[in-house]
């Protein structure tokens, strides 16, 4: 095998397959003329590409494998690594995009020729796109042998797909495959920014990173913002309102590749032309655009940076309003963006909630305010961008015009509060499948845009609010918006919390109700002496059907419907209804059919080691079963569902079923036991656990309620909408 060949683990196997990790293990064992490991790691070998679709190939494996899937590989086990692969495949579909008559004459010539012809076409075509400085350097003839066969599968890719969309699939699996070393800002926060800026003709990124924000903003100047011809986090194809896109990124790989893709997402002739300046280099220390007067600047920085030139950078000319402390990098990034604006433009950049409010930082923050450069801090929920554990900031800036008096009053906007039904309790998700990401939307501009225009915005409490900046000029200058903004029990006031409370004594009647009546003698129940059997029994008498969940995934594209709901593990734990959502489908393969629960059917949390299990009703059925729950579906000539369900949760039956094998208690649900009954004895027991159920959620809503009461009245009687 020659040195330069490109290798694949057993997970890019399955993958070129279409199967699972296990049916690899299993042809290493059953096929004595599987390609043996090349390299990698006892517990992690690698084979040569090549082997293995030949061998593939072979045993009638790999025809219906989709070419980009074969492209992916070869780029992922490329000998020079797979960004190497990246920017070498990158630059052939740039060429293939911008000069697609030469590529036939060129794809004609035999594979070691086409790597000693390919760099002179391929030096024009770069030259062409980002000029003689730039983040993308021409490969060596040398440097391109090792690539001549993805050279012409990436070729083959983009007849069959374009070549922006065959170059979108090839990086987005790359930046899936490798989520720890990227810091990518999603699409909704990119879009939101975007629309803060408004249209702009000349857009940059000081810290562009994948090229996100720059390809949102190039769109959302087009009005072609959230197409649904565009992928879920690949960049949008740029319209004619964006002339210039200018980006650096001290990571010379990143940078080549966001060139890269911006330049495939752009036109390089006619009245559509995008002018792509993308740039090596440390921002901050060498900066890579010095004379730029750009109408927005969007940027994503990085958070916390110790060591950002503080000592070297004292003298600055850009620290316009105070020369940042060496804990304070994002204020630096901040003075940055206004320093590469034109007079009157905007700048929108993604912000810890602590640049709001730390005392390192109030003077520079203070300036901003008293020459009207800052114009709105708007704070995120938790999820919304990375770090997702942390409800980030957005801040509105404009570069000030000579000569025109600063705007009096700030725009504080907080959507803490913006999240899908259920969010308050955790769940299966992260905190940012949970986000009602249009809510948050139409909430910050909602309240920017006529702010924008007027200068000021009539409060809503709990919101928004356009506060007088002499308001903020105190030792603190904190900018945080909830420290600003009146609480939104200030509007509903006492009637809302009489609301409250006619629930809370309606609930607590209905609990007194349902309050279990006195248990019998003892020994007279005769549970002790009943035949027991379980529930992998009953399963194989066809008596009910168990099914596990987690498995499905939604339909992407055209077929995408409603969202379908999923029932999670802690849905069924706290009661709620369901709050989860089925991850989309892959592109290149078919959605995968979820369960869909039913009226009837019994539902088991399998992690925790508790004794839980729920009845489905008619306003949960059509929901889809979640990871960790198993479904036990009764027949209901043999079984009673409500019977079922309650003698699994016994906590003595969970106890023997439950493992205790790894550091998580595990039940095995087809050993959970129950006592054989006729179908109306089963009954009788089903009516009394119905009725504790019944009992159980009561309880739960009147503990809700009660809390609900007790914080709004002491929200009420602190902020005097509650008399004492």
């Amino acid at each position: 095998m020659p040195e330069s060949a490109a290798e694949v683990t057993a997970a890019g196997i399955a993958r070129l397959a279409g199967v699972g990790r296990a049916a690899v293990s299993n042809w290493r064992r059953r096929h004595a003329d599987f390609p043996k490991p090349v390299g990698g790691t006892e517990t992690s070998p690698s084979f040569a590409l090549a082997d293995v679709e030949d061998w593939l190939r072979a045993q009638g494996k790999l025809a219906e494998v989709p070419l980009r899937e074969r492209v992916w590989q070869q780029v992922a086990g490329h000998p020079s690594g797979a960004v190497t692969g990246l920017v070498h495949a990158g630059c052939v579909l740039l060429l293939v995009h911008d000069r697609a008559a030469a590529w036939p004459a060129l794809a004609a010539a035999p594979d070691d020729r086409l790597g000693e012809l390919l760099p002179v076409p391929l030096e024009e075509t770069l030259t062409e796109r980002f000029g003689v400085e730039r983040a993308v350097r021409t490969p060596s003839p040398r440097e391109l042998a090792g690539s001549v066969p993805l050279v012409r599968a990436v070729a083959e890719l983009a007849a069959e797909t374009g070549p922006r969309e065959a170059f979108e699939f090839l990086l987005g699996r790359h930046l899936d495959a490798n989520p720890r070393q990227y810091t990518l800002t999603p699409p909704g926060p990119a879009a939101l920014m975007a629309a803060l800026a408004g249209p702009a003709a000349t857009v940059l990124d000081p810290a562009c990173g994948t090229g996100a924000l720059l390809g949102t903003a190039a769109a959302a100047a087009a009005g072609s913002t959230g197409s649904a011809a565009t992928a879920p986090g690949s960049v949008p194809a740029a319209g004619p309102g964006v002339t210039a896109l200018h980006g650096q990124d001290a990571d010379p790989d990143l940078a080549a590749l966001t060139a890269l893709r911006l330049a495939l997402a752009t036109d390089a002739t006619g009245p559509r032309r995008v002018d792509v300046r993308v740039l090596a280099g440390d921002t901050l220390r060498a900066d890579a655009f010095p004379a730029l007067t750009a109408d927005a600047v969007l940027c994503h920085p990085p958070f916390n940076e110790r060591n950002w030139g503080h000592d070297e950078l004292a003298y600055d000319p850009r620290w316009e309003y105070g020369f940042p402390a060496r804990t304070e990098s994002e204020l630096a990034w901040v003075q940055h963006a206004l320093a590469r604006l034109r007079p009157g433009g905007t700048a929108v950049l993604l912000m810890p909630p602590a640049a709001a409010s730390r005392r390192s930082g109030r003077r520079v923050r203070a300036d901003l305010l008293r020459r009207g450069a800052l114009r709105a801090v708007v704070a995120l929920p938790a999820g919304a961008a990375p770090p997702y554990g942390i409800p980030l900031h957005l801040w509105v800036l404009r570069k000030p015009v000579p000569g025109e008096r600063p705007p009096g009053e700030l725009l504080l906007v907080d959507t803490a509060h913006e999240t899908a039904a259920g969010a308050g309790v955790p769940g299966s998700g992260s905190g940012r499948d949970r986000l009602d990401w249009p809510a948050v939307e139409s909430a910050v501009l909602g309240a920017w845009r006529p702010f924008d225009r007027d200068g000021t915005l009539p409060e809503t409490p709990g919101e928004s609010r356009s506060v007088a900046v002499v308001e903020l000029l105190d030792d603190d200058v904190d900018l945080a918006p909830a420290r600003h903004l009146p609480p939104p029990a200030a509007a509903e006031g006492a009637a809302q919390l009489a609301g409250v409370r006619e629930r809370l004594t309606e609930t607590l009647r209905r609990t007194r109700e349902l309050t279990p009546p006195p248990a019998a003698e003892p020994g007279a129940a005769p549970g002790v002496r009943m035949t027991a059997t379980t529930v992998g029994e009953l399963a194989r008498a066809g008596a009910l059907t168990l099914r596990a969940g987690g498995t499905g995934t939604a339909p992407a594209g055209p077929a995408a419907q409603a969202p379908v709901r999923v029932l999670t593990d802690t849905d069924v734990l706290a009661g709620h209804a369901p709050s989860g959502t089925l991850p989309e489908a892959p592109p290149e393969g078919p959605a995968e059919e979820p369960v869909l629960l039913a009226a009837g059917d019994v539902v088991v949390p399998v992690l925790g080691g508790g004794s839980v299990a729920r009845v489905v009703d008619a306003a949960t059925a059509g929901a889809a079963l979640g990871r960790n729950v198993h479904l036990l579906r009764p027949d209901p000539a043999a079984l009673d569902p409500w019977f079922l369900a309650g003698f699994l949760r016994a906590t003595a039956n969970s106890r023997q079923a439950s493992s205790y094998a790894s550091t998580a208690t595990r039940l095995d649900v087809r050993r959970l036991q129950l006592p054989r009954l006729p179908l109306n004895e089963q009954r009788r027991y089903g009516d009394r656990f119905r009725a504790l159920a019944e009992f159980e959620e009561a309880l739960r809503l009147a503990g809700r309620l009660g809390e609900q009461l007790v914080q709004g009245m002491y929200d009420g009687l602190a902020d005097g909408t509650v008399a004492p």
